[in-house]
């Protein structure tokens, strides 16, 4: 049985979908952004619902950014986009060889 009241209390659920997309690496469209940490030309750092995302590249701008909704668009030329591992939990292996 679908229990509704339950689904809208859960962690996941609570969160805004995150979707990135890249039009000729020279546009970047992302949702589910909660937080712009620090950016440049060269690097751009944002907290999404799925964690951190580092997007590296040249002559990055910010061209909108709505906390609120979660929307960002980035404009330049996007060489990489890299998410950083949530360091709370950590992974596995990282726990045994401490």
């Amino acid at each position: 049985m679908y229990d509704e009241k339950r689904e809208e209390k859960s962690p996941s659920s609570a969160k805004s979908p995150h979707i990135l997309t890249l039009e000729n690496r020279h546009q970047l469209r992302a949702t589910g952004v909660s937080n712009v940490d620090s950016f440049d030309e060269q690097t751009v750092v944002v907290y999404t619902s799925l964690g951190q995302l580092v997007v590296r590249g040249e002559e990055l701008q910010i061209e909108k950014l709505n906390v609120e909704t979660g929307e960002l668009t980035l404009t330049g030329t996007v060489a990489s986009m890299t998410y950083v591992g949530d360091e709370k939990r950590g992974r596995p292996l990282s726990r045994l060889f401490r």
